[in-house]
């Protein structure tokens, strides 16, 4: 088998066909450097690609179809029909055609998934509204690909670069945030996330933070009982399996800095934990959904509904989605590899020992790097 044959298949769902999201695959792919790292799959029609081509006519976009999942051409753009009638297509606009598609697109891409046909799977933002069905009663990517690939438990990660805030919730309303954390609930978000840095980003020792639910993490139980009934217990009982801190008050731990002391932080609702993501990650965030036996990404934005069909959409998020799940999956490889081999790295191992860090509770290590 050649290199490039051997070069990973990912599986590109388009989002909402009324959105960004085709744009975003149209001007990703036409750069063929990322043709050197992967063999893109876009779960579409062709219809609808050389719809959104017109828009973006400098652009030097071009694919080859692909009959069935078994017939992908490497080196090239690939793009597996999932439909192939007309429909209407109208930039901008929420439509229930628009989450009809999606939904096809996605559930293709994912049985693929599952199947092991592709290895990797990047997500076009959908509206939460117009995918509503029985057949797809879900408020987002994450607890959908929790119940196809029978997960206990998921954690939605938001990742740039060594910056990474996963959340104990997700799309719950605010009134319903404070029933919603649980001691069960954050052990296991805190399982996921320990599990995950270390399989999927190779960090052998994480250290994670986790912030309070709170104003200034309740201020020793006068501003609400969550911290000192909940939280700190919790951490408490992580301590046991691994290097975790907290609860620290969410609206000076950011604007401190205090995320650069950490492997990754655990929030405690969306907006809590996105809002400092969002606007320090500089429209380079990637959403990644820990704790599936497949790696699934998607740019940290949605449908913007505004600048469809304008060719206005910046794809920066959306290659960096693509490099993340590149990157996940050779740290996967590689942590599998050192299982199996635990001598591969006794170096390493023997080295950790001699130089063993302390964290305090600030999250600071005492660790001298050695000098040889």
């Amino acid at each position: 088998m050649s290199n490039q044959q051997q070069k990973p298949v990912i599986g590109v769902s388009v989002g909402d066909v009324n959105g960004i999201g085709t744009e975003l695959i149209i001007k990703t792919f036409s750069d063929p450097r990322l043709l050197e790292f992967c063999t893109p799959l876009i779960f579409a029609s062709n219809k609808l690609i050389n719809f959104y081509k017109k828009f973006s006519p400098e652009t030097p976009f071009n694919y080859q179809n692909a009959k069935d999942l078994t017939r992908i051409t490497p080196k090239q753009v690939n793009i597996l029909n999932c439909w192939e009638e007309e429909i209407a297509v109208v930039p901008g606009q929420l439509t229930d055609i628009g989450g009809n598609y999606a939904v096809k697109s996605l559930t293709a891409a994912v049985e693929a998934l599952r199947d092991k046909k592709i290895q990797a799977l990047v997500t076009a933002p959908i509206h939460k509204k117009n995918t509503q069905s029985p057949a797809f009663d879900f408020t987002g990517h994450t607890p959908y690909l929790k119940q196809a690939f029978n997960a206990n438990d998921a954690l939605m990660l938001m990742v740039s670069d060594n910056f990474r805030v996963g959340l104990v919730t997700e799309h719950v309303p605010v009134k319903d945030i404070a029933q919603s954390i649980t001691r069960e609930a954050i052990l296991s978000k805190l399982n996921i996330l320990r599990d995950s840095l270390m399989r999927d980003f190779g960090i052998d020792k994480p250290k994670i933070a986790v912030l309070g639910l709170n104003p200034h993490a309740g201020d020793e139980g006068l501003i609400g009982k969550e911290e000192e009934e909940i939280i700190k217990p919790a951490i408490k009982d992580a301590k046991h399996q691994m290097l975790v801190f907290g609860p620290y008050s969410a609206d000076a731990f950011f604007a401190r800095g205090y995320h650069n002391r950490f492997d990754a932080v655990l929030a405690m609702y969306h907006d809590q934990g996105l809002i400092p993501f969002k606007s320090l990650a500089s429209g380079e965030g990637v959403n990644f959904t820990a704790g599936l036996s497949a790696v699934r990404t998607s740019p940290d934005h949605g449908t913007a509904f505004d600048i469809a069909g304008k060719n206005k959409a910046d794809n920066t998020s959306f290659i960096a989605s693509i490099y993340t799940a590149l990157d996940i999956l050779r740290n996967r490889q590689e942590y599998e590899e050192n299982r199996q081999n635990p001598l591969k790295k006794m170096g390493a191992v023997v080295l950790g020992n001699a130089a063993d860090e302390k964290i305090d509770e600030s999250g600071r290590s005492t660790r001298r790097d050695l000098t040889f």
